[in-house]
Parts: structure tokens; sequence; C-alpha cells
């Protein structure tokens, strides 16, 4: 297979898979987060990942408010990706390696997630500080930040008028971003 082959096969496999599993990822963060179910965004990502979690459903419960199907599927979708990405490149992996870093891979991508949520409501409420509420998008990403930004809110009081959490949340996020690649190493 020639380089460029191999290189394409990766891109496509990555963008397939990273699109599913980005799409069960929030799918399982705004249930966490208790998000509005009826948000058309939420209601998109519910049909697009009912399909292969409805029967998981029934072999394997959700607990203490977490949904284990989804789980069980993020980490199935994150290590077939990862599987399929070293077959192209040529390299066998052994299954309790892809299974790490399908783990590890999961950890940044939801870090990822939070860290890109908590910008969209800063930019948000530079836009449309008071009617932004009411846009969809607006309401998820105040529900997915908000368990972040409160806590931050009750350590650091407002400076002029200026909420500062986003800031400590965003700094917060990128320690434990380098401390996960510490660890990878």
């Amino acid at each position: 297979m020639t380089p460029f082959l191999m290189d394409a096969g990766k891109l496509l496999v990555e963008v397939v898979f990273g699109f599913y599993t980005l799409a069960v990822l929030l799918r399982l963060l705004f249930q966490l987060v208790r998000a509005d179910f009826y948000n058309p965004l939420s209601q998109f990502l519910v049909t697009l990942t009912n399909p292969p979690l409805r029967p998981l459903r029934r072999v394997i419960p959700g607990l203490w408010g977490v949904d284990f199907a989804s789980v069980v599927l993020l980490l199935a979708l994150k290590a077939a990706e990862l599987y399929l990405i070293f077959l192209l490149s040529g390299v066998s992996a052994p299954l309790p390696l892809v299974a790490l870093a399908a783990v590890a891979d999961l950890i940044r991508l939801t870090l990822y997630v939070f860290t890109f949520a908590v910008l969209g409501r800063v930019i948000m409420s530079w836009v449309n500080p008071y009617g932004g509420h009411t846009h969809p998008v607006a309401g998820l990403l105040i529900s997915l930040t908000e368990p972040l930004l409160r806590p931050a809110r009750r350590l650091i009081p407002p400076v002029a008028g200026l909420d500062l959490s986003p800031i400590a949340v965003l700094v917060l996020l990128q320690l434990l971003l380098l401390a996960l690649e510490h660890l990878l190493r």
C-alpha cells in the first residue's frame, strides 16, 4: 500500500470514528450534567446514537446516574479506531496497549470538550451577554460548563464586575491535559 493510501485511510478512520465518538461522548456528558433533553442538538445526538445504544442498554445497565452502555460504546469505538490506525500503519499493537490508549484518548477528548465549551460560553457572553440563554447551543454550553464554573466562582470573586472563573477553569483543564501527557510518557 502506498503512503498516500495509508494516510488517506487513517484520515478517513479518524474522521468517521472521531465524529461518532464525539457524538456519543457529548450525549453522555449531557446526560451527566442533566442538560435539556428536548434541546434540538440533544435530540440530534439521541437520534444519531440510539441505534447502537438501544441494544447495549438491554445488556449493560446504568448505575448511579451513569449510562454505562455509552461508556462501553465509547471505549469500543476508540479502541476500534486505534486498532485500525495501527493496522493501517503496519504496527501490531497488543490489546492492553490499545485499551490503555483508548482510555487516555477519551480522557483527552473529554478535557478538550470542556475546554472548548468554556471558550464557547465566554465568546457567547461577549457577543450576546443577556439574550444568549435562549439559543439552543447556549443552553447546552451553560449546562455543560456550569458544574465547572460554579466552584471556581465561589473561590474567585468577580473583579470590577469581571468573572475570572473561566480563566481559572481553563488553566485547570490545561494542567490536567499536561498531567495526562506526562503520565503517558
